[in-house]
């Protein structure tokens, strides 16, 4: 499959930029790779932003990842360890790699948020503004996940 690596991150830096959440942007760079619209990909993906639903757990672009890998990885019968393995190895990597360039997979800790009582973080998103762009290191996560997806489909 031909892909161009920087088309796609420059994407999901856009969505991002547009206010669609992390996850959303990954998910919606690789719709068509889905087989979804673009709306289909961000209904799937919304739950995800914020560490999952703004819990700050697993980096939104993690889980977007994750999300693309269903794609390219497939695995729909319970019974196919074969496929299970492939899939589960691919979101392994895709993690792995997130985790070299970035140093963790989990959102507070990426955003410096931590230690965290619970429930600390509103469901409310934040505000996309300049100065929120500015605190914020999350549109070079999402390009970077973009990266990572695009760079192994370059590489199948």
């Amino acid at each position: 499959m031909q892909i161009n690596v920087e088309e796609r991150v420059a994407r999901a830096r856009e969505l991002f930029l547009e206010g669609y959440n992390c996850a959303q942007a990954v998910v919606m760079a690789y719709n068509d790779i889905m087989d979804l619209t673009p709306e289909q990909a961000a209904r799937i993906a919304a739950s995800f932003g914020g560490g999952m639903g703004r819990m700050r757990e697993v980096c939104g672009t993690v889980s977007g990842m994750a999300l693309v890998a269903s794609a390219l990885a497939p695995s729909s019968d319970p019974k196919n360890m074969a496929e299970r393995q492939q899939n589960y190895a691919l979101v392994q990597s895709f993690a792995d790699s997130f985790r070299r360039e970035n140093g963790d997979i989990v959102c507070r800790r990426l955003l410096g948020l931590e230690p965290m009582v619970e429930k600390s973080e509103t469901p409310m998103p934040s505000e996309r503004t300049a100065e929120y762009y500015k605190k914020r290191p999350c549109v070079e996560y999402v390009a970077c996940a973009a990266r990572i997806i695009a760079e192994y489909i370059a590489n199948k």
